[in-house]
């Protein structure tokens, strides 16, 4: 893993939850309220809850086991978890679940995709010992 990579693993790590959902709230003024936010790199988890504007419930979305795969010409995203609180997000969740999304990538964002997609590697498998 590179510095960089290293050092962003870092920051992310290190920020807190509170400014994220701060952040996240100025940009959905009007269209709905952040309530709750947790992202864990190191074990590919995230989890967030929204109330949309004119809502009365909150909707809660669990992601887990994401990775980006590339190889020397494209860059795919792939989900192996999805779940809601929601019938209908779960029915669509499932059809982007265990499929690989190809990443469209121009050469203006190619270096920040390979950097993103060096954080989001695939975990190896790990070895048992015989």
């Amino acid at each position: 893993m590179s510095f960089k990579s290293s050092l962003i693993k870092t920051v992310i790590k290190w920020t807190p939850n509170t400014l994220i959902i701060w952040v996240a709230n100025i940009i959905l003024k009007g269209i709905g309220e952040l309530k709750d936010f947790n992202f864990d790199l190191e074990a590919r988890k995230a989890y967030t809850q929204l109330q949309l504007a004119g809502e009365s419930e909150t909707i809660e979305v669990w992601f887990e086991d994401f990775a980006i795969v590339s190889d020397e010409e494209s860059y795919r995203l792939i989900v192996q978890k999805a779940q809601s609180n929601r019938l209908w997000l779960d029915n669509l969740l499932s059809r982007i679940v265990g499929k690989e999304w190809k990443i469209p990538v121009t050469a203006e964002i190619r270096p920040q995709v390979e950097l993103i997609a060096e954080l989001l590697k695939p975990e190896s498998p790990k070895r048992e010992n015989n």
